[in-house]
């Protein structure tokens, strides 16, 4: 009796393997098992191009210079290193 238990894991094991060995003995099965899993990694992993789509800054990088606020909060020390490295290197 306790060997027909301990093989019973290992039959599933097998009708499991079997089942997909016939499922992707096709090749349009393989292309949508390899499709569904690149989606699924996708989903928990996102790739470095899908997180940089959406940036939460709207205008970085180049301001207006017309932007009386903009230059006002630069001015005021927020490019603090940029005027520490030029004092630095005059």
């Amino acid at each position: 009796m306790k060997q027909t238990m301990s093989m019973k894991p290992w039959i599933l094991v097998g009708i499991g393997t079997s089942a997909a060995a016939v499922w992707l003995s096709s090749k349009p099965n393989r292309i949508r098992t390899k499709l569904a899993l690149k989606n699924i990694k996708r989903k928990i992993k996102p790739d470095y191009s899908d997180r940089t789509k959406v940036l939460p800054v709207e205008k970085g990088g180049h301001p207006d210079p017309s932007d009386f606020e903009d230059s006002k909060m630069v001015s005021e020390g927020s490019a603090y290193g940029v005027h520490y490295f030029n004092e630095k290197k005059q």
